[in-house]
């Protein structure tokens, strides 16, 4: 798993994470998405038991990526400025929504530009 790759420092696992999807995503033709984020868009308004259970499964997916973030900010590689909770939640909702305008353009260009902008100010590496 990229993000428990203690050879890379930990922003360093958070862009190969990104990248490593976008790879595969490409590798599906830019058709196929996060199956999670598609019952979100698809279910969560007609099931509350399935609404609740993807809620949980989005808690549970912030963790490892929350914990990557702490160590990147520990570390003085981004800034501290929000909770890495704060920003596990942005990064998850923001590349969740890259990858649903992905499907529709066929296209790469949605994820290389949320990485472009997030590692270049929101994951902006400090001097």
């Amino acid at each position: 798993e990229a993000l428990d790759d203690i050879s890379l420092t930990p922003r360093a696992r958070l862009k190969l994470y990104l990248d490593i999807i976008t790879d595969r995503l490409e590798g599906d033709g830019w058709r196929r998405g996060c199956l999670i984020g598609d019952l979100s868009l698809e279910a969560s308004g007609s099931s509350e038991i399935l609404r609740t259970r993807l809620a949980e499964i989005f808690a549970e997916w912030r963790t490892p990526f929350a914990a990557c973030i702490a160590e990147a900010q520990k570390a003085r590689e981004i800034s501290s400025e929000f909770e890495p909770q704060e920003l596990a939640e942005f990064l998850l909702a923001s590349w969740q929504g890259a990858i649903l305008r992905m499907k529709v353009e066929r296209s790469a260009a949605p994820l290389e530009r949320f990485k472009k902008i997030a590692f270049q100010t929101v994951f902006k590496e400090m001097p």
